[in-house]
């Protein structure tokens, strides 16, 4: 007798490679030829990749679907990922500015997940704040092409603050990856 359950069914668009996300010739993030040159273009590389991934687990989903929680008693959903990584692109922002820094975009320090309501004006609001905060802190650090200058109060390494953009979006994208296989049984890298 077949178990019932109220998890959706795994599935992948891919058909050539049915662990994969999408097939190699419609990814997005995949080109042909050599990869990027020198270290600072390999790093730029490799967070354009997780930002990509990032938006590409929460494609085709709507309000209701990017808000959904994951398991009690975490707040985590893809629109809760999706505008704590606008928090931390400000604060790694913060960190390199003169002056007083930036107010945080959600309040608490929760507020990123707390607040993210399956209201569609949310998600717009949310993805435009992290296209925003993005391009903000790319601007300020292409001003700083030198990766072993040091910025901000805390004299921060550009290499430092490039790798840990990486890392906190590579972890994201893990979480999004399980969160995205939750709300409508959709798998792959």
């Amino acid at each position: 007798m077949a178990r019932m359950s109220d998890q959706p069914a795994r599935w992948t668009q891919a058909t050539v490679h049915p662990d994969m996300w999408a097939d190699p010739d419609d990814d997005p993030r995949d080109s042909e030829g050599p990869g990027p040159e020198g270290e600072l273009a390999t790093l730029v590389d490799f967070l354009t990749g997780y930002r990509m991934t990032l938006r590409m687990k929460c494609e085709g989903l709507d309000a209701e679907q990017l808000a959904r929680r994951s398991v009690p008693p975490s707040t985590m959903s893809l629109l809760g990922l999706v505008r704590h990584l606008a928090e931390v692109e400000r604060d790694w922002h913060n960190w390199i500015r003169e002056g007083d820094p930036l107010p945080k975009l959600y309040g608490d320090p929760d507020g990123d997940f707390d607040g993210a309501l399956a209201e569609q004006a949310e998600v717009d609001a949310a993805y435009a704040a992290l296209a925003r905060e993005q391009a903000a802190t790319d601007a300020a650090l292409a001003e700083h092409p030198d990766l072993g200058e040091r910025l901000g109060k805390d004299r921060i390494a550009v290499r430092e603050l490039m790798v840990h953009r990486i890392d906190e979006y590579a972890r994201h994208c893990g979480h999004a990856d399980l969160l995205r296989e939750c709300v409508d049984g959709r798998v792959g890298q």
